[in-house]
């Protein structure tokens, strides 16, 4: 929400056809610059004026442009993220690999000796990569197996010769969970063993000369190694393998929620630089993601609509028509603005009331003195009504009546949250500069206030009744948990979780971080998706109506 070291330059972004390829390599298919308190948002209840022919223009425009961005990101690529597939060495029996579009899976077989020693034969499914990358999956052997060194994984290799340097991250039918490397070719390979057995997701990222090996039983917190003693050129060979560890046999697995990511380059500049987004959609029960759109152009903050048919967020970034919400229909893809009016310049905190018939809206256009300003406005698009007369003001929740607004507000340099009347009215303090307050979201019943609050070192999550009283701590562990949001049967809490190493005031944009679930009569906390992402992610409550799906936001540049 907040870059509390630096409130002026923040730009929060708060602002199926299955293909099967046999060994022939066929083709297939902020926030916006939170500013320093101390300024009083500009008079007027009412936002709008004359709508004439150069607000229809700038939306015609805007239409295009999302049209024209959806299309250019819509094309097939060959075998999903991938390039190509070979056997590498001489196995017995040929590989394949099977894409399924419609369930966003792969499908590997492969026979092979090993993987291992001086050369190897195993089953490639690779793209070709320079620079940093970012590359993670869910993993699964398909049936019992022959012998218990069988290994999947990520592998970045220098080339396909079967005596080629490389390091890969390995899950061995034993349970095993290793990074092996050869450094030269034709040596013989080495092994580094994780401290985790029978990992079941698999994280691998190149930064600089350094590999870093994550893994986790899903559900769980990564456990990490790192690795630099070896030197692989710059254009590599990155992918899937698997290997049946016996020429005799073939072996089949499943890889899930495959995500190939490039990270923000060297020299990024935070909330002026920005890199693409994608819309993800997790399905609680599974765990399991799906794509549905990405671009290019960032985009923030998925609002699911109580119809179910289409999420709102906004667009973010500096490119044309950033500070725009936008409409995405589920089943035709389709992007459609939302007229908000003269309040154009909209972050990444906008809200459905409960009925679904209002959005609330965090805008900082000129028209509201620069600083974000809490807004109201039909879902469908109309002219904004401004609530608070103070700024900056950054909206998160209806009470489930209607009757009232919460916001995290920054005044006199503290950063607290308040209510206030949803028709306008005078603001209440609901808490008084005990850390860093943020995040505030009433529960379908309306009986408490969900919040994050630095209040006890760590960014965790707490929870307060609607006037503010009695608050109590929901969160307690390593990590700084950050924007609760109560799913809509009031059974669950999802969050997102920035590691340890981050500033416990900031939510930056592109690092590392979970997506978590708990239950709301409390509970260990599970992780749900690991995410590329952070500021923008999740800002808003992202859960469908049926309490069975959550949105969200992941970050990747190379479009």
């Amino acid at each position: 929400m907040i870059d509390f070291q630096s409130l002026n330059r923040r730009a929060r972004g708060h602002g199926g056809a299955i293909e099967e390829i046999q060994n022939r390599g066929e083709v297939g298919s902020g926030r916006f610059a939170r500013q320093r308190s101390g300024r009083r948002g500009s008079a007027g209840p009412t936002l709008g004026g004359i709508y004439g022919i150069t607000r229809l223009l700038a939306f015609i425009t805007m239409s295009a442009f999302m049209t024209s961005a959806t299309s250019s990101f819509s094309q097939d690529q060959p075998i999903g993220e991938f390039d190509d597939h070979a056997d590498i060495g001489t196995p017995q029996n040929p590989g394949s690999a099977v894409y399924d579009a419609a369930a966003q899976t792969y499908t590997l077989t492969a026979s092979g000796a090993n993987i291992w020693n001086k050369s190897d034969q195993f089953h490639f499914m690779w793209k070709k990569m320079k620079g940093d990358f970012l590359l993670r999956a869910r993993v699964e052997f398909i049936g019992k197996g022959v012998d218990p060194h069988r290994k999947l994984g990520w592998m970045v290799r220098s080339n396909l010769d079967a005596d080629a340097p490389y390091v890969d991250c390995a899950e061995h039918g034993s349970g095993l969970t290793s990074l092996q490397y050869r450094k030269t070719k034709g040596d013989v390979t080495l092994q580094i063993e994780s401290g985790i057995t029978n990992a079941d997701v698999i994280q691998f990222e190149r930064r600089g000369s350094n590999y870093i090996f994550s893994a986790a039983k899903f559900g769980e917190p990564f456990v990490t190694n790192q690795f630099s003693a070896i030197e692989l050129p710059d254009d590599v060979y990155v992918g899937l393998f698997l290997c049946a560890h016996n020429p005799n046999v073939t072996e089949k697995a499943v890889f899930h929620d495959v995500r190939i990511v490039k990270p923000m380059r060297a020299g990024f500049t935070p909330y002026r630089d920005y890199i693409g987004s994608v819309l993800e959609i997790l399905d609680v029960e599974s765990g399991h993601t799906q794509v549905v759109h990405r671009s290019a152009q960032p985009f923030e903050a998925p609002n699911w609509m109580r119809d179910g048919r289409a999420l709102i967020y906004n667009v973010s970034g500096r490119f044309t028509g950033w500070g725009a919400l936008c409409r995405f229909d589920l089943a035709t893809k389709r992007i459609t603005p939302i007229d908000t009016g003269l309040a154009n310049r909209n972050n990444n905190d906008h809200v459905l009331s409960f009925d679904g018939t209002m959005l609330g809206i965090s805008d900082q256009s000129a028209t509201n003195g620069g600083q974000s300003t809490v807004c109201t406005v039909p879902v469908g698009g109309g002219v904004p009504k401004r609530i608070t007369q103070h700024s900056p003001s950054y909206f998160h929740g209806w009470s489930p009546d209607g009757k009232f607004l919460v916001f995290t507000g920054i005044r006199n340099g503290k950063t607290d949250i308040y209510k206030i009347p949803s028709d306008g009215g005078d603001e209440v303090a609901l808490t008084h500069g005990e850390g860093v307050n943020d995040g505030p979201e009433y529960t379908p019943d309306g009986k408490w206030i969900y919040f994050n609050s630095t209040r006890t070192g760590r960014m965790q999550l707490w929870r307060m009744k609607p006037d503010g009283s009695d608050p109590e701590q929901v969160t307690n562990d390593e990590f700084n948990d950050w924007f609760p949001h109560v799913s809509p049967d009031g059974k669950w809490i999802a969050f997102i979780s920035f590691m340890p190493d981050v500033e416990p005031k900031d939510h930056p944009y592109y690092k590392h971080i979970y997506l978590r679930l708990m239950p709301v009569t409390g509970g260990a906390p599970r992780v749900m998706a690991y995410i590329y992402g952070g500021q923008g992610t999740m800002n808003v409550p992202s859960w469908s109506p049926d309490s069975k799906r959550l949105a969200f936001v992941s970050n990747t540049d190379g479009f």
